[in-house]
């Protein structure tokens, strides 16, 4: 019950990470509104969870239906403490010579500006209480380059300073922002990329098992809805403008074949001598 009594919004929460998260938070006692454009599955969930979750078509790249999902989860529970924005897609893919110009903004447009109007509303509400904590979605590749496509990759680095930035403005206000920063988790997203099944999340689950750092451990939704709710709870009270990676150590260097100078060997000094001076 270490969200008793709160009351979360979660966009992207019909499927893969945002539907973990909206089960984790259920689980410690939340009331979730699930947030989504795929209406029938987010129907279908808020449904099983009864009085402790209503579904609300959200779109988040129209900011006018992002401020209405937040007024419906207020009119709906009372309050908002908690905004969890987790939808997302991988967007425009390619070199960045052949990127099309209207998959870029559109890309932009839902990872970066659909954030934004979410932060915008939950602070809307927040601010006035003095309390709330908003927990945005990154990613690694919003830490690194190289790790996805230029779109998303800019995107989750705008993610990450945009985090920062509304942090630093309402600490004065008790309101925390952090973000989470994943690897490739076993969802229906990543799924459809590795195995070109959205359903697959078995094959993705092998695939990330191999690749992964921590050997044979894929990265899963769960992962993300735990540090979620850790960032979510009173537990991290004092915590924010802080990006958690879950990423079995990928960021810092971690990699499924270990790391170089894994063995041991007589030290190495200079001029290609070793071992400790005489």
């Amino acid at each position: 019950m270490r969200l008793q009594g709160k009351v979360a919004l979660i966009t992207g929460a019909a499927s893969g990470i945002g539907a973990s998260t909206a089960a984790r938070f259920i689980a410690e006692g939340c009331k979730v509104c699930l947030c989504d454009i795929q209406d029938e599955a987010g129907e279908a969930l808020a449904a099983s969870y009864g009085d402790q979750a209503i579904y609300v078509h959200c779109n988040i790249t129209d900011e006018d239906s992002v401020s209405a999902a937040v007024d419906a989860a207020v009119s709906g529970f009372g309050k908002l403490d908690i905004l969890f924005n987790s939808a997302g897609i991988v967007g425009a893919v390619g070199p960045v010579a052949t990127t099309p110009g209207a998959e870029w903004r559109f890309s932009i447009d839902v990872l970066l500006n659909g954030a934004f109007y979410c932060l915008k509303h939950a602070a809307r509400v927040m601010v006035p209480q003095r309390s709330g904590s908003i927990i945005n979605m990154a990613s690694t590749a919003g830490l690194m380059g190289g790790l996805g496509p230029h779109a998303y990759t800019a995107a989750k680095h705008g993610v990450v300073g945009l985090t920062k930035n509304v942090a630093v403005e309402l600490a004065g206000s008790t309101v925390r922002v952090n973000a989470i920063a994943a690897a490739s988790m076993a969802t229906p997203m990543v799924a459809n990329v590795l195995t070109g099944d959205p359903g697959d999340i078995e094959g993705a689950k092998a695939i990330l098992a191999e690749a992964s750092p921590l050997r044979g451990r894929p990265g899963l939704g769960e992962d993300v809805a735990n540090a979620a709710l850790w960032l979510a709870s009173d537990e991290s009270g004092y915590t924010t403008g802080h990006t958690l990676t879950t990423d079995a150590g990928f960021t810092v260097g971690a990699t499924a074949a270990g790391p170089a100078f894994a063995e041991y060997q007589p030290m190495i000094r200079e001029a290609g001598k070793s071992g400790l001076p005489e």
